[in-house]
């Protein structure tokens, strides 16, 4: 395949740095340059960077529990083009009230026709303005924005907000230009009830925030241009805990020390981040252990990386999760997928730095056992697509007309990060982690695309060397669906002896006669997803009261059981699934667990509708588009 046309202001820009002009490493952070090319062209979003584009946002909200919505005013500082006469911002049922200019002056604008994946256009005439003011109001519903109820948090007796933006949510609490490749540096004031404290993906100005009429003041700054759905906020009763000199976790006072212990080990972590691939640049690094609604594992909001206490198993054996959402910080959150149909570009990376962090943290066979999963979560999420040839098994995908979470599947994280494993195998260790070093440094705050990557690659890794280039097939890996041959598939040792256990076991062993003392938690996984989908009753009532399976305080090997149980109708496992299912809202356990009772049919539909029902008002709006999709839920 030729490689697609790319002319990018972005890598003329990384070109000029790496032939003598100031290192970014150094610099301070500029706002990112527009990409000009197709594969740049964000088609999930209205905006129309080349003629004006947002540089700042400053947010002056007050979060409304009682009307459940964000209210106030977003001042946007814009670049525009000679003869630019308007800006077009991105809106999901924001309620505009007025737009001015810095002066007051009101300006005319419009929401525009829109479609249900993107919002509406938000079209505001300039008349020359270069900062405007949009007084607004999020909706009651607002997609990025849940809304707690004391008795839905830890503490239960205060109300409970939390923000999650990705992939493009944000538009619908703040009006701006929701594209990744349009980064924006941002500022915010933000009043909520005296009793509850405030915090943002961003340098926290007043800890304990500014007594007002009726409420408490928060204020925040993110001097360094950042994706817009990376805009955070959470608000609740918070706690904090020091971890380090520059780490942190806040939660509910009730899961402060439980969280504190689990994390203990934060700051060695974003050491050894650093001594991978450069410094830190976020200034801070705090974790926020939010309740278990939260849709997703972590995200990794700058500054403030998002958790889901299902995290917090106690034993500190899925911190590798933190590895994920730290590696973020360079890989995602200092260089970012331009737009969605690369999202790989952000996961790919990440997936593979999370290893080596944790590598070097546990050494080389725990981050063989984790790279050995992933590949099975691979194959896993090859099925989910349509099977290996499917072109949702490609890693740059085509999303046009299509919402971007259809994209966020682990063929980003796990084919991603298997193709950058086999680069490493190609040109040694050694310059591959002088490369990846060396990119993050050109590229810091800034967009990039696949094209982009590939050119990179060809000029600073491959030095003009087609053969080592050819020996890889990066554009095969990048642009075809599957996993090309040469595909490097790190295998774990000690997986041998847990697949023979497994083995043993469906073969008659009883599970009491397995000595599974000394097991990790990932090799517990490894046994349970080895076992065939066709076990009698009684093997599963063994497993289970000899491992406790059904009441595991571990999420992911509670996860693993689940899905056994229910692919062999297992009654008895109904119950925990239940519980489960209605404790928390992490859309990789529920999602998968409601599509396997769905699958069961008459079985296990009336479980799946019967639990969804109670379990549905409780979780976040990504995990339920996701679950109504699959099972075909009316609202």
């Amino acid at each position: 395949m030729t490689l697609r046309k790319f002319v990018s202001t972005a890598l003329l820009a990384a070109l000029v740095a790496c032939s003598g002009a100031k290192n970014e490493n150094t610099a301070a952070p500029q706002s990112s340059p527009v990409l000009f090319t197709e594969e740049a062209k964000d088609m999930h979003s209205f905006a129309r960077p080349e003629e004006a584009r947002v540089k700042h946002v400053s947010l002056e909200l007050t979060a409304d529990f009682d009307a459940k919505v964000m209210k106030g005013a977003a001042t946007l500082d814009l670049e525009t083009a000679p003869g630019a006469k308007e800006v077009v911002l991105d809106s999901k049922n924001l309620v505009v009230s007025r737009i001015t200019d810095a002066e007051g002056r009101a300006l005319p604008f419009a929401l525009g026709k829109g479609d249900a994946i993107r919002g509406q256009p938000l079209t505001v005439q300039l008349g020359g303005a270069k900062k405007i003011v949009v007084n607004y109001a999020s909706a009651p519903g607002a997609a990025a924005l849940q809304w707690l109820s004391p008795a839905q948090t830890a503490g239960k007796q205060h109300p409970y907000l939390f923000s999650q933006g990705q992939a493009i949510l944000n538009r619908t609490w703040i009006p701006t230009q929701d594209s990744p490749g349009i980064r924006q540096t941002w500022d915010a004031t933000i009043t909520v009830p005296e009793e509850l404290t405030a915090v943002m993906s961003a340098e926290m100005l007043t800890p304990e925030g500014e007594e007002t009429d009726g409420g408490r003041v928060f204020r925040f700054r993110m001097d360094k241009p950042v994706a817009p759905y990376l805009i955070a906020i959470a608000v609740g009763d918070l706690e904090f805990k020091e971890l380090g000199p520059r780490t942190g976790v806040w939660t509910e006072p009730a899961m402060l020390e439980k969280s504190a212990w689990e994390f203990a080990d934060l700051e060695k972590m974003v050491s050894a981040a650093e001594g991978l691939y450069g410094p830190y640049r976020w200034g801070r690094y705090d974790l926020l252990v939010l309740p278990p609604s939260f849709p997703f594992g972590g995200m990794e909001n700058p500054r403030l990386t998002f958790l889901t206490p299902t995290v917090i198993a106690g034993d500190r054996s899925l911190v590798s999760l933190i590895a994920h959402e730290l590696a973020h910080s360079w890989s995602g959150n200092l260089v970012t997928n331009a737009t969605w149909d690369d999202f790989w570009l952000n996961e790919g990376f990440t997936t593979y730095f999370e290893n080596r962090i944790m590598e070097a943290m546990e050494g080389k066979e725990r981050a063989a056992m984790l790279a050995d999963l992933g590949w099975s979560d691979m194959e896993q999420a090859f099925a989910d697509v349509g099977g290996p040839q499917s072109k949702d098994a490609q890693l740059h995908l085509d999303l046009d007309g299509r919402d971007p979470d259809d994209g966020m599947t682990n063929v980003a994280y796990e084919k991603g990060a298997v193709f950058l494993r086999t680069i490493e195998q190609a040109v040694g260790r050694e310059k591959w982690d002088a490369y990846l070093k060396s990119y993050f440094d050109r590229f810091a705050f800034q967009p990039q695309t696949s094209a982009g990557l590939i050119a990179d690659m060809r000029k600073n890794l491959f030095d003009g060397d087609e053969s080592v280039e050819k020996q890889i097939g990066i554009e095969q890996w990048i642009y075809q669906p599957g996993v090309p041959r040469n595909a490097v598939h790190l295998k774990a040792a000690s997986f041998a002896a847990i697949d023979s256990a497994a083995r043993a076991f469906a073969g008659g062993q009883a599970a009491a006669s397995i000595d599974a003392s000394k097991w990790s938690t990932q090799e517990r996984v490894r046994f349970l997803n080895a076992l065939p989908r066709k076990l009698t009753p009684a093997q599963l009532a063994d497993l289970d009261a000899t491992w406790k399976l059904g009441s595991a305080g571990n999420s992911e090997i509670r996860f693993a059981w689940l899905m056994l149980a229910v692919a062999n109708r297992y009654d008895p496992a109904t119950a925990s699934a239940d519980q489960f299912l209605t404790g928390m809202g992490r859309r990789k356990f529920v999602s998968p667990l409601f599509e396997a009772l769905e699958k069961q049919g008459d079985w296990g539909k009336p479980i799946a509708a019967g639990i969804y029902a109670k379990a549905r008002p409780g979780y976040h709006s990504v995990t339920i588009a996701t679950v109504d999709k699959a099972l075909g839920w009316k609202a």
